[in-house]
């Protein structure tokens, strides 16, 4: 079955089925939404670690031991700056810093983020499109027992350790989605729309809380499929079930699958797990989910895609 996927991701989960997804399909029919909720300026540059998670994961550089950053990095700009009394809480790898100091430079010049990624994504021959959420600054913003914090401050600097209460997404209700993104969302062979293993809360919500995204998203007439990021009452990786809990939710798949209730056709929870309690509107699967190396993220895109024909 040929036609168009269009992923929504972010974090180092969503980035891993992202991978899987590009090396079955052809080039030219996956395009990746990416969150752009956790972007921020640090040491005067722009960083958008969700964008980098995905484009080193297509361009096949990502680091297979930390899951983030670039494979080979070395460490000596962090460690002169450490030196020198600066703040190092935010790691910047040497390889990695070239990525941040071509985007700030450009951005300052006035290039929109979308034209940026897109450059550097022909440059590192990516054949699947990769797209911001939207060219306007959106900022996620933690609610804590500490009080309201920016979302690196809480996920990097803090360590995910302050108790969480809420959360907004600064700017979201304002920003435009860009273009690009509605428009593979209302191609006439869009074939499946894909929710990645990615923390609701920090990588798909934001991306859900454009408006305008949301309500092409909820008009799509391709099948939902959204996969969990919890298996066995844990996150892979990350603070989703941690947050799961501390916002009154159980810590499960079966709480992710309501959270999506109304926009994802089929629910894909892990094999190891029990089948999660029925929801409305919502056709719930099980299947291996914990991607440990490139055959397993190829083997969770086949079985999203097989869902994705059997819900068509």
């Amino acid at each position: 079955m040929s036609g168009h996927v269009v992923a929504l991701c972010g974090g180092v989960g969503g980035a891993k089925l992202a991978h899987g997804l590009a090396r079955v399909l052809a080039g030219d029919e996956l395009t990746v939404i990416v969150n752009t909720g956790d972007d921020f300026r640090h040491l005067g540059l722009w960083v958008s670690p969700d964008i980098d998670a995905v484009v080193y994961a297509l361009a096949e550089l990502s680091d297979p031991v930390r899951g983030w950053g670039r494979r080979e990095e070395s460490w000596n700009f962090m460690a002169a700056l450490a030196g020198l009394g600066g703040e190092s809480w935010f790691q910047l790898g040497d390889r990695d810093l070239a990525m941040h100091v071509e985007r700030t430079w450009r951005l300052a010049a006035g290039e929109p983020l979308s034209a940026v990624t897109e450059r550097i994504r022909r440059r590192l021959g990516i054949a699947a499109s990769i797209l911001p959420m939207s060219d306007a600054t959106v900022s996620t913003r933690v609610e804590t027992d500490a009080g309201w914090l920016d979302f690196q401050e809480y996920f990097v600097h803090r360590r995910c350790e302050p108790a969480v209460r809420g959360l907004d997404y600064a700017g979201a209700a304002t920003a435009g989605p860009l273009p690009a993104a509605l428009a593979a969302l209302a191609r006439s062979d869009l074939r499946a729309v894909v929710i990645c293993p990615s923390n609701p809360f920090l990588s798909i919500e934001p991306i859900l809380a454009l408006p305008a995204l949301r309500a092409a998203l909820e008009a799509v007439r391709a099948p939902v499929i959204a996969v969990t990021p919890i298996i066995g009452g844990e996150a892979v990786k990350g603070p989703a079930a941690k947050m799961l809990r501390e916002l009154g939710f159980e810590s499960s798949s079966g709480a992710v699958a309501r959270r999506y209730a109304g926009l994802a056709d089929v629910f894909i929870s892990d094999a190891a797990d029990p089948l999660p309690p029925p929801v409305p509107g919502m056709r719930i699967v099980r299947a291996a989910t914990l991607m440990t190396g490139v055959a397993e993220r190829e083997g969770l895109a086949r079985e999203v895609l097989r869902q994705a024909a059997a819900a068509s």
